[in-house]
């Protein structure tokens, strides 16, 4: 475990500056669009923090009085807006289903803003247990703070009167996942310079690879082996991608081999077993038959897992985040006053009297635009207040229930990964449970169960807000404490940026919208629906809201997956008693069978590149009869920032190709080959992933 901060009393550098909100604006309008367009087209959105950092460092290098601490302000505000984007996960099912013709600027405003909001003032208390005292790998945060140090240290080289500004509140030494931490060290300086060269190396490599996959299509993004032994279909599935490869480096073995599990489970056991139970249509293949069954029913069971493992998570959280709220409120008393404000600046989250105050007008704006949402039903106006009330409700109870749990799913395995739409799923079949329990007046009318569903769907676009923001939160609160920052600024950017996005956000998807259409709901006749969006999570929430209404959801795959869920914490609880190495983390499995086995496939192979790369250099460690933490110091820092160069550079390709394609209307724009190349581009996709996870491991070894 590190240990907390300690500044230096002269440390009074500026962070939360007018120029660097207006940057962090300014980024904020191009990440969120661009991930409001990838989300819609893929069912994909990509974590901002690190495109922001490295945008901003670049612009504020033209201001000599620019530091760490204002740049991680910018990356925190820019990374919260485009997180927010998460919402185009649910919000157009309401289009979809005809209840809007458009996205109305006022009520999307409302949701996302109050949404969001709301999940900073939930995560707040979370911050010292969930953060400072976890050991949690948090390797989007950990990514970022890599980017601003290296660049801190390099400017610091260039310009020797900021060496002290670069050097403000050293953290303690963070090493790759499976190394242990050596408590208030202060990070060592990599061979050959500042560690920009690894970065830089990491970050060409994954965007050379991401534009010829992504934007040339000359190589492939994954492959899969599918075979059948008797009526059983499997799947060996790897992807390629270079970003997920660093992300899994940077979470270590333990989530890694729990995401394995997750991988084993949906594809070796339940869709074998369901494959074999049924036929398959005449003209399917085994690809599409046995992905149709995973899509459709597997990932059912993905979801029961990980809402056992949130509840389990909170259950485990409940008494330190118990603690941490009673702290924030004891701040409220003169003696708890004078103790905050005697706490050093690394350790002020904002104040309770500021918590609760801003909170009561949060709920306020969620009550009213729940008010403007239902005003044109013909019910009578208190049935009106009573189905807000109960919606309200639920979402900040909800919200407040889901909002550790996400923090620690993204401390987990990053916020890219983490299954925001697996909490989605969740969340909208306890509020269509609700709705069918107290919405008996409004089902009653003519388009009373339309609207009951419309309801459903809104009420979980604010738990999906807060979700979000949530997973987002302690990554960047993470990146903040490594750093140096002070904790109640980075709040109020996560604020600023969580209003700026929201109001990008109905713009954006109104635009889309009217250019491309969704599926199954074009805004004119005549349209191309080959070049609709699909939005698959905003599809698949509306089936399974109809499915509760209708009573034709499959529960079945739901319970298995609870069933599961608590099979596995009782085994992980066994292994934590006898085995004080080997643990199986519930929520990575969950994670493992809910996402595509293409994007984890990856991530497990980055966590096993971490731990064979550990144990190749306690094998060289010891035949050198020296001690592993100091043999292997600037390795293992190396490690960590080729592996952030890596999600630097795929995601910064991530922001330039949702561009290009947003502006060409066509899904590969800057494609040089036809489809019939693809079966030969997997190939080549594969020859270079593992060709780059072999540099890796050279590079790494060659400093030891």
């Amino acid at each position: 475990m590190t240990e907390p901060i300690r500044v230096p009393p002269e440390a009074t550098l500026p962070e939360l500056t007018f120029r660097g909100v207006l940057l962090g604006a300014l980024i904020t309008v191009i990440f969120t669009a661009s991930n409001v367009f990838l989300g819609l087209k893929v069912g994909l959105t990509f974590s901002s923090a690190i495109p922001a950092a490295v945008i901003s460092m670049s612009v504020l290098r033209m201001f000599k009085d620019a530091n760490i601490l204002e740049n991680n302000m910018v990356q925190t505000q820019a990374s919260a807006a485009g997180t927010l984007s998460a919402i185009i996960f649910i919000l157009p099912a309401l289009v979809m289903m005809g209840h809007w013709q458009g996205f109305p600027f006022w009520q999307t405003l409302g949701i996302c803003a109050a949404g969001g909001m709301l999940g900073v003032m939930f995560t707040i208390p979370l911050r010292h247990v969930m953060v400072v005292q976890s050991n949690l790998p948090y390797p989007e945060g950990v990514a970022a703070a890599e980017i601003l140090r290296v660049g801190s240290a390099e400017r610091a080289q260039d310009e020797p009167q900021t060496v002290a500004a670069a050097q403000d509140a050293p953290p303690a030494a963070m090493r790759p996942p499976g190394a242990r931490q050596t408590a208030g060290s202060a990070p060592a300086k990599p061979a050959g310079g500042t560690g920009m060269g690894d970065i830089v190396a990491g970050g060409i490599a994954a965007a050379v690879v991401s534009f010829a996959a992504n934007g040339l299509r000359v190589l492939g993004d994954s492959v899969s082996g599918w075979f059948a032994l008797g009526g059983a279909v499997f799947r060996l599935p790897m992807g390629f991608s270079l970003a997920l490869l660093g992300a899994g480096y940077l979470i270590g073995i333990v989530a890694g081999l729990a995401m394995l599990t997750g991988l084993v489970i949906a594809w070796g056991i339940a869709v074998p077993i369901l494959t074999a139970m049924g036929d398959m249509p005449a003209g399917a293949t085994l690809a599409s038959y046995a992905t149709g069954l995973w899509s459709s029913q597997v990932r059912f069971i993905g979801a029961g897992v990980i809402a056992v493992g949130a509840i389990w998570t909170l259950a485990t959280l409940f008494v330190p985040m118990a603690r941490g709220v009673k702290a924030s409120f004891s701040a409220l008393t003169k003696e708890g006053a004078a103790r905050a404000g005697a706490a050093p600046r690394t350790e002020r989250d904002l104040s309770a009297g500021w918590i609760s105050a801003v909170t009561l007008v949060l709920v306020a704006i969620l009550v009213f635009t729940f008010q403007v949402f239902l005003s044109g039903t013909p019910l009578s106006s208190g049935a009106i207040w009573k189905l807000v009330a109960y919606a309200v409700l639920f979402a900040f109870v909800f919200g407040f229930l889901v909002a550790a749990a996400c923090g620690y799913m993204a401390g987990l395995v990053g916020s890219s990964t983490s299954p925001i739409s697996g909490v989605g799923i969740v969340a909208i079949v306890l509020v269509s449970v609700l709705m069918l329990g107290v919405g008996g007046e409004l089902m009653a009318l003519e388009n009373g169960v339309q609207m009951a569903i419309a309801l459903s769907i809104f009420s979980t676009s604010a738990v999906v807000a807060v979700a979000s923001i949530s997973n987002d939160n302690l990554q960047d609160l993470k990146t903040g404490w490594l750093v140096g920052a002070t904790p109640w600024r980075q709040q109020v950017a996560l604020l600023i940026g969580c209003v700026v996005g929201a109001a990008v956000i109905s713009p954006v998807l109104e635009l889309l919208y009217n250019a491309y259409g969704f599926a199954d709901a074009m805004p004119r006749e005549g349209m191309d629906p080959s070049q609709a969006l699909s939005a698959p999570q905003a599809t698949l929430m509306l089936a399974i809201t109809r499915g509760i209404f209708t009573h034709q959801l499959n529960w079945t795959m739901i319970l298995i997956g609870m069933a599961v869920g608590v099979g596995l914490i009782v085994v992980d609880e066994i292994l934590k008693r006898t085995c004080k190495v080997a643990r199986i983390p519930v929520l990575a499995v969950g994670i493992g069978i809910y996402l595509p086995p293409t994007v984890a496939a990856p991530i497990v192979a980055g966590a096993l590149l971490a731990w064979l790369l550990e144990r190749a250099l306690r094998r060289r460690a010891a035949a050198a009869g020296k001690p592993y933490d100091s043999f292997a110091e600037a390795a293992n820092r190396r490690g960590v920032l080729i592996a952030s160069g890596l999600i630097v550079g795929e995601s910064l390709v991530g922001v330039l190709m949702a561009a290009i394609i947003g502006a060409a209307g066509t899904e590969a724009p800057l494609a040089i080959v036809g489809e019939d190349f693809a079966g030969a581009a997997s190939y080549l996709g594969l020859a270079v992933f593992v060709m780059v996870a072999v540099l890796f491991w050279r590079r790494v070894m060659r400093l030891a």
